[in-house]
């Protein structure tokens, strides 16, 4: 027989087996539980929306996906777990935009987002509110900037702890700016909002359904919303771009990701999975009710976002000198 012709059987039949393997992998996944990882503690918006997404997989799986909520380190420790874990489909990790700051937050970390995560999907967003304790006289984003300017370092701002999205989207208004506030770090966004309630703080920056029955008693002043468009539950307030201030948005996402090494056929099979539970009506309700904006993609739209909010980040993170180690 020809060498040439031989070699281009073996070719084609190696092809073929590739296939073929490809699709039983696919066809045979799952046949028993998925761990999906949520890198936060219970009752939080990313163990929220976790459950919610995890039941409605499970329907359409035929397999339970089980959260389990590994919290610490700032979100890193359910991440360095995750990528950590076989490849094999049978594990993967809900994370918020710590994937995207931690890198140059921490001198080290246990894991390398880049080298040791495949992206699957992204899943939600949820939008940030500036609001103001009723106190400060400023009642448009440009005036409480002008207040900033005029005052430097009186005015401070609440946040969930240093390196959170809160934190640093302050930080970028600073930088943005050119203004001096300065940062009042608490446990938790939870917290930060409960100083401002008390008047303690001056300005927070946090996700719009939590503070959305204090802005409606009066007890808080929202000055803009860091989105794209507008809220619908909060119809009269301005995106930052409409109250003056041009590249200021900053929402909260979330993604999901496996080890890197999980063959593609089952990421591809996950991706199409929680892009159909994200569609459904009853998931989007629930999500609703908690201020959570169902977002699917493609892996390769989340890890362009993942690396697009990477370098953002560590540009605001180099500006404002921080360390968390």
């Amino acid at each position: 027989m020809c060498p040439v012709r031989s070699r281009g059987c073996a070719i084609v039949a190696a092809l073929f087996c590739a296939l073929f393997c490809g699709a039983a992998i696919a066809q045979a996944y799952p046949n028993k539980s998925i761990r999906m990882i949520v890198a936060f503690p219970a009752g939080g918006p990313s163990d929220i929306l976790g459950r919610a997404l995890g039941q409605k997989l499970s329907e359409h799986l035929g397999e339970n996906v089980v959260p389990d909520n590994r919290a610490g380190a700032g979100g890193n420790l359910g991440l360095a777990m995750a990528a950590k874990s076989p490849p094999d489909g049978y594990t993967m990790v809900l994370s918020s935009p710590t994937i995207a700051i931690s890198p140059s937050l921490y001198a080290r970390l246990d894991y390398d987002a880049a080298r040791d995560l495949a992206p699957i999907a992204r899943l939600a967003s949820i939008q940030n509110v500036l609001i103001v304790h009723p106190s400060v006289p400023a009642k448009t984003l440009r005036q409480f900037i002008a207040l900033a300017r005029a005052h430097p370092g009186k005015l401070n701002y609440g946040s969930g702890g240093a390196g959170t999205t809160n934190h640093l989207a302050n930080e970028l208004l600073v930088s943005l700016e050119k203004i001096n506030l300065v940062h009042v770090p608490y446990k938790g966004s939870s917290l930060a909002m409960l100083s401002l309630i008390g008047g303690e703080v001056d300005e927070v920056i946090v996700a719009v359904a939590p503070a959305l029955p204090q802005i409606r008693s009066g007890k808080v002043r929202p000055l803009a919303v860091l989105s794209e468009n507008r809220v619908p539950t909060l119809p009269d307030v301005p995106t930052s771009k409409e109250a003056g201030v041009d590249n200021f948005v900053v929402p909260i996402w979330y993604g999901m990701f496996a080890p890197a090494a999980t063959p593609r056929e089952i990421i591809v099979r996950l991706n199409q999975e929680i892009t159909r539970a994200l569609a459904a009506p009853d998931l989007r309700e629930r999500l609703a009710a908690s201020g959570i904006d169902p977002w699917p993609s493609t892996p390769e739209e989340l890890a362009n976002l993942v690396r697009g909010e990477t370098a953002r980040y560590a540009s605001i993170i180099e500006r404002a000198g921080l360390r968390a180690d």
